[in-house]
């Protein structure tokens, strides 16, 4: 089970002065938009345990994601790594912002969300209107197990709660680039 942490109690923490380790699991790009002012970027897809061992070291490291999701995965990998102390932050940034923590804002950037669904709608969009659309037996074929293969895809990702799609479009290099500390601001 993953130890969790509400964002009120996580403000207290900082206010209090107490040495806090927050790692930020979203994508370079999505960590750009908008974070919690004291928290680090390692991205879950590239999570090295070996690195956040070191940060551990000093006490809880505290893991946040734009909602919650991918945090208490990170906390779970990690723990399968042999590491203790890991905590996610309940409701992620999204909750951390309306509590009221200090964030960074930056350049607007598409979620991993909506990126994995704008993908996944279009591949079977063109699956299904090649099946649909073309004359020629095996192109048919192709356009059905297109749709059908990520059909399935999304269905193993509901019941997994693991994403390879995500996965995959998380390490697209547009998911990578964060905006630069000159167009962040601090609220």
């Amino acid at each position: 089970m993953v130890a969790t942490i509400s964002p009120s109690l996580l403000n207290d923490l900082r206010r209090r002065g107490d040495k806090l380790t927050l790692i930020d699991v979203r994508t370079p790009a999505e960590f750009g938009e908008v974070h919690v002012d004291f928290a680090r970027n390692l991205s879950l897809s590239t999570l090295d345990a070996r690195e956040v061992a070191t940060l551990a070291a000093d006490g809880p490291v505290y893991v946040i994601c734009k909602s919650g999701n991918r945090s208490h995965t990170a906390c779970e990998k990690l723990a399968a790594a042999g590491l203790d102390g890991m905590v996610s932050v309940e409701g992620g940034t999204s909750a951390c912002v309306e509590a009221g923590l200090p964030v960074v804002r930056g350049r607007k950037a598409m979620s991993l969300d909506r990126q994995v669904r704008i993908a996944a709608g279009a591949l079977v969009a063109l699956g299904a209107a090649t099946a649909g659309l073309c004359s020629d037996p095996l192109w048919q074929k192709v356009g059905a197990g297109l749709a059908a293969f990520v059909g399935c895809g999304l269905v193993f990702a509901g019941i997994t709660d693991t994403c390879g799609m995500g996965m995959l479009i998380a390490r697209m290099p547009w998911n990578q680039a964060c905006a630069s500390a000159k167009t962040c601001s601090r609220t």
